[in-house]
């Protein structure tokens, strides 16, 4: 019976492979019938469509490669598994060609229907909508519990003191530490669920942005780890709407200014997200590199994302009514 159902979910596989590149109604139909997912599906092709025509650029081939995190067989007849895409999606654009990276999850219900099996439904998170504050990731026991505590980050030469001033702001840092740690998590911080933002603080510390430690998880934009069995790190560094805030407001440390262009941003720089457009910024991702054309890609968690185009309208996240904030990084702190 696995074979079987394993069949289908290659087939399944192939498809979503398909999909990012090709946007005709396939010819051999689909082993989906989920039909609100085949709705959002072909939307979304229609949508894929007109974004790469807007932007001069043209899909060439897509590259999936599946993990199958976990199965449970509900009942007789029916499993429901957990997925793990990795995309390696190739386009071109002004005689370039440019790859992207992306991990997705998805969660399938695979149903036996006659000789064969089906996709009955199809479950699509988009963790980047999530807008409540980050916690600490399960083990991957799956059993809840805290993960074995990082070694605090304390440097002594700022705690408890302004942060200095003149430093350089080492941007190609930045972009190397975003591009190791795109699809993983460096134990020496912690790991949340809703991650995006304490990588971002991440990749914005390695490339030399100043703690400023206050004590206050509401002021400053600082990191100490776990220290005596509790969090301790600033909403500033692990919320994406702190983070906008602290941007948006703070004259010394970490500090930038707004642009409102992507194309004026630079290396290093940071582009924060709000998917409603109700002045709640719930994303954040840092520029890693740029297309043909000049404009952004962005490299992100949560959704790890490396080399992603900046306005993400092709993620079930964006909307209508979504807003950008263009953060161009202080060169010197």
């Amino acid at each position: 019976m696995a074979e079987e159902w394993r069949k289908t979910l290659s087939i399944y596989v192939n498809e979503q492979n398909q999909d990012e590149v090709d946007y005709r109604t396939p010819s051999a139909g689909t082993v989906v019938t989920d039909l609100d997912y085949l709705l959002r599906r072909g939307e979304r092709k229609r949508k894929l469509d007109m974004w790469y025509r807007s932007r001069g650029a043209a899909p060439l081939r897509c590259e999936t490669r599946a993990k199958l995190v976990r199965e449970i067989e509900k009942r007789e007849g029916e499993i429901e598994v957990d997925l793990q895409l990795l995309k390696k999606i190739y386009y071109e654009k002004g005689g370039a060609r440019h790859q992207e990276e992306r991990i997705e999850k998805q969660r399938l219900t695979l149903q036996r229907d006659g000789a064969g099996w089906v996709v009955s439904r199809v479950e699509l998170p988009v963790p980047e909508r999530h807008p409540s504050l980050p916690f600490p990731a399960p083990d991957e026991a799956g059993e809840g519990r805290r993960p074995a505590a990082p070694r605090p980050f304390l440097n002594r030469e700022l705690l408890g003191g302004s942060p200095p001033r003149g430093i350089a702001y080492r941007r190609e840092d930045a972009v190397l530490y975003a591009d190791r740690w795109w699809d993983g998590f460096n134990p020496e911080f912690a790991a949340f669920e809703v991650d995006c933002t304490n990588y971002i603080s991440q990749c914005l510390f390695a490339g030399g942005a100043p703690i400023n430690y206050t004590g206050k998880r509401e002021s400053g934009w600082w990191y100490k780890g776990y220290v005596g069995g509790r969090e301790a790190w600033s909403y500033s560094w692990s919320v994406a709407h702190a983070l906008h805030g602290h941007l948006a407001r703070s004259d010394a440390g970490l500090r930038a200014e707004i642009r409102e262009r992507p194309e004026q941003l630079e290396l290093g720089d940071v582009i924060i997200y709000d998917w409603d457009g109700n002045g709640r910024f719930q994303h954040s991702t840092i520029v890693t590199a740029f297309d043909a054309g000049g404009m952004p890609l962005v490299n992100a968690h949560t959704t790890p994302s490396k080399h992603r185009y900046w306005d993400y309208r092709d993620s079930y996240a964006w909307g209508e009514n979504t807003v950008y904030r263009f953060f161009h990084i202080a060169d010197r702190f």
